[in-house]
């Protein structure tokens, strides 16, 4: 075994159904439905198309523990990566060097995945955010990559505190982006269903005026703040 320089199988995945009943649910309410502890950080954005169905990702997680700067494991995950696969990378967050450019990006949707994330930075990105297939990352800079390794792919990551296995599902949209541990992933959709079914709800009773309002002054008299 050669720890730091290896590609490993993906052993499971979330499955396809499951995906797909994700991809109707706001990342926001998935978070809720994970008591909030969980996120890829704030500076993953997502780069591409203005397009709203477009800007939504699903899909399992293919990862890849990069070098920062290197994209040599990044070009192999995408070689060996499944139709509706997310390919997620851990550069460390590192801005200096863009690791996908226009190119890769076309090929990976040429394959069928599902989507590119990078906790890192991107080049090429006016042609990125003129297409449609979804691309996040942290950063932009017309600075390449280098192709030397090394590096591991289908290995457990971290993106700023958010640990992601090999199939877990990732989903982002405008608001960023998340992981849901495969063995989770039943359990917490039915949570944010149900939060995303009572919001729009609420949504229906402020357009009719009616959104009652009193909870706001009952807690702020059960913390005794003054003035209330």
């Amino acid at each position: 075994m050669s720890i730091g320089f290896r590609v490993l199988p993906v052993e499971r995945r979330v499955s396809a159904e499951l995906v797909n009943q994700y991809r109707d649910l706001p990342v926001a309410n998935v978070s809720d439905a994970m008591n909030r502890m969980f996120a890829g950080g704030a500076a993953l954005r997502p780069m591409h198309g203005a397009n709203l169905e477009s800007r939504v990702l699903a899909g399992p997680a293919v990862t890849v523990k990069a070098r920062p700067g290197d994209n040599l494991m990044l070009h192999r995950a995408l070689d060996i990566a499944q139709p509706g696969d997310v390919v997620v990378v851990d550069a460390g967050g590192d801005l200096t060097n863009a690791l996908i450019g226009e190119l890769m990006v076309a090929h990976a949707e040429s394959r069928g995945l599902a989507g590119i994330v990078i906790f890192g930075a991107i080049r090429d990105v006016a042609a990125i955010r003129a297409g449609t297939f979804p691309v996040f990352a942290a950063g932009v800079t017309h600075r390449g990559p280098y192709k030397d390794g090394p590096g591991e792919v289908n290995v457990p990551i971290a993106i700023d505190g958010m640990v992601i296995h090999p199939g877990d599902l990732i989903v982002g949209d405008d608001d960023g982006l998340l992981a849901v541990g495969m063995d989770d992933a039943e359990a917490i959709y039915a949570k944010a269903s149900a939060k995303h079914a009572a919001e729009t709800a609420q949504m229906e009773k402020i357009r009719r005026g009616e959104n009652p309002r009193a909870w706001v002054e009952e807690t702020l008299k059960r913390l005794g703040c003054e003035g209330v």
